[in-house]
């Protein structure tokens, strides 16, 4: 039976005007219901899954943004900058040092390719820089394209950042160059890079070639082996695809385990449906972040169990999922934090802190180049050597699984946007939610890429 739950405000995905939207369960199944006067009736599905979607809500009072750099004029969406009107402070701001990439993948977000256009100047990324650090304060840096290895300045750039005060700065690349250019990597870590978001969709060549356009899991491994050589942090991205890799979710996680203490993470993204996408999204082929939970645990033999994720504590609760643990021995791990409840309140700035914070700290490649894994390996001495070891082995060995949902123009809900905490970086400084950032319409018309 069809029960409505929310109302809210969408977008239009032809002409992306503001529209209300509804949403509504039925047969354990969520879904976004919108009609546009000009474009019909639209049926998005949000969530399916084990857990319903109203027992994953994580209530959260709202922060408010003291610098904002726009003015509230036309309403959410169309003032993105940050203004007055968002309640989430920045916990990853993303700056895309080049649009030019090394890969013609199925699905980008960035619509990037080829190597044409003109790469950021270095004022430019300082303005982007410290538009940031006064609007947010020190928060976590990903430097993205594109891709962001073409350029030989990037260690350069990363200097940069640092220089100017912030304490994490994260590349996100798919590793070609990583797994060529051993020196390459050596820059980067001597620049102060801290940690890797590696592009990694599965664990044979046929999901490469279907998704990234060639075979390219050798080329991944080397960039893991440079990784590992040089003590960088390493989290595995894979952006799931219905019918690709969403029956690999398994065989990833087993493959990022034999990787510990290098691999700290997997960071699974359901794709969405903007920038250069291959078709308009079917609600059958739509992957919701119930399902990559239930496809976790279903898919390790409950090694990892739904009941080990807990929504977010920064973005907005439908927006991501994560579980943490801790290695221990013989591929065994003890989850650190159980989900009891969901419907604890949390303030949005405390969440956001804790979230930086944690990335910082887990995602960091701090092991010794010459740490011997195996002495690790034993729980019971590393007790009796005192709280320092117990520290220490939670920041070398610690593993998390975690999920981000991104927000396409179909199921796009601006209450959700508002929450936003990674905000992508445009030329003139502004500080745009990630989901807006990339937003297409149907024609591939964007709101703000571009501009």
């Amino acid at each position: 039976m069809r029960r409505v739950i929310s109302k809210t405000q969408s977008l239009c995905p032809v002409c992306l005007k503001k529209i209300p939207a509804i949403k509504w369960n039925e047969n354990n199944e969520t879904y976004m219901e919108k009609s546009c006067p000009e474009h019909g009736r639209f049926k998005t599905l949000l969530w399916r899954g084990s857990i319903p979607m109203e027992n994953w809500v994580r209530n959260k009072v709202r922060a408010r943004i003291n610098n904002p750099n726009t003015t509230v004029d036309k309403g959410c969406p169309y003032d993105c900058g940050l203004c007055e009107d968002h309640r989430q402070h920045t916990c990853t701001a993303l700056i895309e040092v080049t649009q030019n990439c090394n890969l013609n993948c199925s699905f980008c977000f960035a619509n990037a390719e080829g190597n044409w256009q003109q790469d950021l100047s270095w004022e430019t990324i300082d303005t982007m820089y410290k538009s940031v650090m006064q609007t947010s304060g020190k928060c976590n840096i990903q430097l993205s394209g594109g891709e962001p290895t073409l350029r030989d300045d990037l260690p350069e750039i990363i200097k940069m950042g640092h220089e100017i005060g912030f304490p994490f700065i994260q590349v996100n690349t798919n590793g070609i160059r990583l797994g060529e250019d051993e020196n390459y990597v050596k820059l980067l870590k001597e620049a102060g890079m801290d940690s890797v978001f590696l592009q990694f969709d599965g664990t044979n060549n046929q999901i490469f070639k279907k998704l990234r356009g060639k075979p390219l899991l050798e080329i991944k491994i080397k960039a893991l082996e440079n990784c590992q050589k040089y003590g960088i942090g390493v989290v595995l991205v894979p952006t799931l695809v219905s019918g690709i890799n969403d029956q690999d979710i398994g065989n990833i996680i087993d493959f990022a385990l034999k990787w510990i203490p290098t691999v700290k993470g997997v960071h699974f993204q359901p794709v969405s449906y903007f920038g250069r996408i291959p078709d308009l999204p079917e609600n059958k082929k739509r992957i919701t972040l119930g399902e990559v939970m239930d496809r976790i645990e279903e898919q390790t033999d409950s090694k990892f169990k739904v009941q080990d994720f807990n929504p977010p504590g920064c973005e907005n609760a439908l927006c991501s999922f994560h579980g943490n643990y801790i290695y221990q021995k013989n591929n065994e791990l003890m989850t650190l934090k159980r989900n009891v409840s969901c419907c604890g309140s949390e303030k949005a700035e405390e969440g956001a802190s804790k979230t930086k914070a944690y990335i910082a700290s887990k995602w960091s490649g701090n092991q010794a180049e010459n740490d011997q894994f195996e002495e690790k390996n034993n729980t019971e001495k590393i007790i009796s050597r005192g709280f320092d070891e117990i520290l220490d082995r939670i920041n070398r060995y610690s593993f998390t699984l975690s999920a981000m949902a991104f927000q396409d123009a179909w199921n796009l809900d601006l209450e959700r946007v508002k929450d936003c905490c990674i905000h992508v970086v445009n030329a003139r400084g502004q500080l745009i939610p990630f989901c807006m950032y990339n937003l297409t319409n149907t024609e591939g018309q964007s709101l703000y890429r571009g501009q």
